[in-house]
C-alpha cells in the first residue's frame, strides 16, 4: 500500500465563530485563528479542518454558502485566510476547507438567478417539481418549499435557505471542480465533504444516501480537481456500510481518502427512535462490536478509517459517554487513547484536548441551532413539556460542542473581551480552559499530544492487524499486532472497578493514565483506567 501523509496525521478541527475572537464582536475569526497556531502547533497536531468561513448569511452556521470563493465579513477577507495558510504552512500544519456542495444558500447567485428565470441555465442547477412528494428535511417538515414567484416547488434536505443542487446538471458539476481547484491553487491541504453521500440522491424516487451516480460523480471529481495532489478528502457518510466506505475509499477507486462513519455515534440515541430520544449510558459491548467490524472489515489497501468522537454536530463525548465530575480527566484520556491506538486517521475537535463538557442550557433563548430550536418548535406544539425538551437539547443538541473555546480563567474564558459572545461561555471555563492544562504536566492535553506525537512515529499504528479480546463488559481491549510486536490497548469504560486477564508480560509501557504494576498485579482495572501496552509474543 502506497503511503500518504494522512495516514499518519492527526487532524483539529476548528469551528470558527467559537475558536478565537480577535476584534471583540463575540465571533471568532481568522485572525483569531492566526493568533492560536503556536498552541495547535504544540499540540502536534498535522493538519486543521477548517468548518466553512465562506462568504454566507449563516443561517445554518456557514453550512448554507453564498460565495464558494470569498470570505465571511464575520470571519475576515481573503488576505485572512491567505495569511492562515501562509502561517500554518510555515508551521508545518495544513488547512483541510469545508466543501458544502450538496446545497448552497438560497442567496447564491446560481439560486437568484434560477429563482428570477426559469429559462436560465441556473434553473437547472436546482431541483424543481410541481408537486411535493413526502420526503422530510433533516431540520424537520417537508423537504419541499414552494416559490412563489415561479410556481413550482424546490428541494430542500436542510434549512429551505439550502436549496439542494442538481448534481445531475454536469455544467453545474464543472463549475464545483472549477471551484475546487481555485482553493487547491490557493494551497490548502485537501477537503471535508459535508453530506457528500446526499449527491447522488433521487428524490421522485425517495432516495437521500448512496445514490447510483453518486460514485461515478466522485470519480469525476477526483479527476477533475485533488485527485492529480496529495490531497486529504473526507467524506461526511452517515449511511455507510464498510462495504460502501471501501468503495469511496479504496486507492484503486480514485475517489476519496476516507470517509467518516457514523454507526458508534449512533449509540448516542435509542435504537430506531428520533435523535432527540437519546440513550441512557454507553452500551459498551455495542460499541466494540461496530468498533471492532470497522477495524476488521475496512482492510488495510482497501480502504481507510477516520477516527473520532466529536464534531461540531455532537455532545461532547465526556458528558455523553465519560466522566463529568471526579473523573473528568482520566475519562478523557481513557476515551483517547481507545481511540488514537486503532486504525485509522484521529480527528480531535477543538477543546477536546481540554476536557470541555456539554453546555447547562436553561432555556431556548440561549440556543442558535437551527436543528434544536426546529426540534423544539415542533415539540412544543405537539405538546410536549419545555423541560422534557431542554433535557433533550441538553444532552444531545448541536450548541453543545459550539460553545466558545476555552482559553484562560480571565472573562469570557478568554475567547472574546466583548461582554456579550454569540453563545454563552461555559460555566466551568474558571476550571477547565487551555491555561490550566498546559501548567499542568499530567493535563488530558499532554496525553493528546503524546498520543499526536505516536501517531507520527510508530508504523505499526498504520500496518498492525486489530483483534478484539474478549474481556468483562465494560473493558475494551484490543491487540495492534505485526510480525514482530504486539501492542495492548486495555480501557475501562465505568467508574467501577473491573477484572481484566494480563497473561502476556508487559515489555513496555507506550501511554497510559494509571499504574501499570498495579493493574499487572492485581489483575484488577480501577475507574477509567487506560492504557497501552508493548507485551511479549504468545
Amino acid at each position: 500500500m502506497k503511503k500518504h501523509w494522512w495516514h499518519s496525521a492527526t487532524i483539529y478541527q476548528i469551528y470558527p465563530k467559537s475558536f478565537m475572537d480577535s476584534n471583540g464582536d463575540g465571533i471568532g475569526d481568522l485572525q483569531g485563528i492566526i493568533s492560536k497556531l503556536d498552541y495547535l502547533e504544540k499540540l502536534g497536531i498535522t493538519a486543521i479542518w477548517l468548518s466553512p468561513v465562506y462568504q454566507s448569511p449563516m443561517d445554518d452556521n456557514g453550512y448554507d454558502i453564498s460565495d464558494y470563493e470569498a470570505i465571511a465579513d464575520i470571519f475576515g477577507d481573503m488576505s485572512d485566510m491567505e495569511e492562515l495558510l501562509n502561517q500554518a504552512n510555515q508551521r508545518g500544519i495544513k488547512i483541510i476547507m469545508d466543501l458544502v456542495v450538496n446545497h448552497t444558500s438560497d442567496e447564491h447567485a446560481w439560486f437568484i438567478e434560477a429563482r428570477d428565470n426559469a429559462d436560465s441555465p441556473e434553473r437547472d442547477y436546482y431541483i424543481w417539481r410541481d408537486q411535493p412528494n413526502d420526503l422530510v428535511s433533516t431540520f424537520s417538515g417537508s423537504a419541499w418549499e414552494y416559490d412563489d414567484k415561479s410556481g413550482q416547488y424546490y428541494l430542500h434536505l436542510f434549512s429551505k435557505k439550502q436549496p439542494d443542487l442538481n448534481w445531475e446538471n454536469e455544467e453545474l458539476r464543472h463549475k464545483i471542480y472549477d471551484m475546487m481547484n481555485f482553493w487547491i491553487d490557493k494551497g490548502i491541504g485537501g477537503f471535508r465533504m459535508d453530506v457528500i453521500d446526499l449527491l447522488g440522491k433521487l428524490p421522485d424516487q425517495k432516495i437521500r444516501e448512496n445514490g447510483p451516480k453518486l460514485h461515478d460523480y466522485l470519480k469525476e471529481m477526483n479527476q477533475a480537481s485533488f485527485g492529480k495532489y496529495d490531497l486529504l478528502t473526507v467524506g461526511e457518510t452517515w449511511g455507510a456500510t464498510p462495504e460502501i466506505a471501501k468503495q469511496y475509499s479504496n486507492p484503486d477507486n480514485q475517489e476519496l481518502s476516507m470517509v467518516f462513519q457514523f454507526e458508534h455515534i449512533g449509540l448516542q440515541h435509542k435504537p430506531d427512535r428520533p435523535k432527540w430520544d437519546y440513550a441512557e449510558g454507553l452500551d459498551v459491548p455495542a460499541l466494540k462490536r461496530i468498533f471492532n467490524k470497522w477495524q476488521t472489515q475496512l482492510e488495510l489497501g482497501q480502504g481507510w478509517n477516520s477516527l473520532f468522537w466529536n464534531n461540531h454536530d455532537l455532545p461532547r463525548v465526556l458528558s455523553i459517554w465519560g466522566d463529568t465530575g471526579i473523573y473528568r480527566e482520566k475519562s478523557a484520556k481513557a476515551l483517547a487513547i481507545l481511540l488514537h491506538l486503532m486504525r485509522g486517521t484521529p480527528y480531535i475537535y477543538q477543546g477536546e484536548e481540554i476536557g470541555m463538557t456539554n453546555y447547562p442550557f436553561e432555556d431556548l433563548e440561549q440556543l442558535e441551532d437551527i436543528e434544536s430550536l426546529n426540534y423544539a418548535k415542533e415539540a412544543l406544539e405537539d405538546g410536549k413539556d419545555l423541560s422534557q425538551i431542554m433535557d433533550s437539547i441538553r444532552v444531545i443538541g448541536r450548541d453543545n460542542a459550539r460553545t466558545p473555546m476555552q482559553w484562560s480563567n480571565a472573562a469570557q474564558a478568554g475567547f472574546s473581551e466583548t461582554e456579550k459572545t454569540w453563545l454563552p461561555v461555559n460555566p466551568n471555563y474558571q476550571t477547565i480552559n487551555v491555561a490550566a492544562a498546559l501548567e499542568d504536566p499530567d493535563s488530558i492535553f499532554y496525553t493528546y499530544q503524546a498520543l499526536v506525537a505516536l501517531r507520527k512515529e510508530a508504523e505499526w499504528l498504520v500496518d498492525a492487524d486489530f483483534e478484539l479480546l474478549d474481556t468483562e463488559d465494560k473493558v475494551f481491549a484490543y491487540k495492534r499486532y505485526t510480525e514482530a510486536e504486539t501492542y495492548l490497548v486495555v480501557v475501562n469504560l465505568s467508574d467501577q472497578e473491573q477484572a481484566i486477564k494480563l497473561t502476556c508480560p508487559v515489555q513496555e509501557t507506550i501511554i497510559s493514565n494509571t499504574d501499570i504494576k498495579q493493574v499487572v498485579n492485581t489483575q484488577t482495572l480501577k475507574p477509567w483506567d487506560g492504557f497501552c501496552v508493548k507485551v511479549a509474543r504468545p
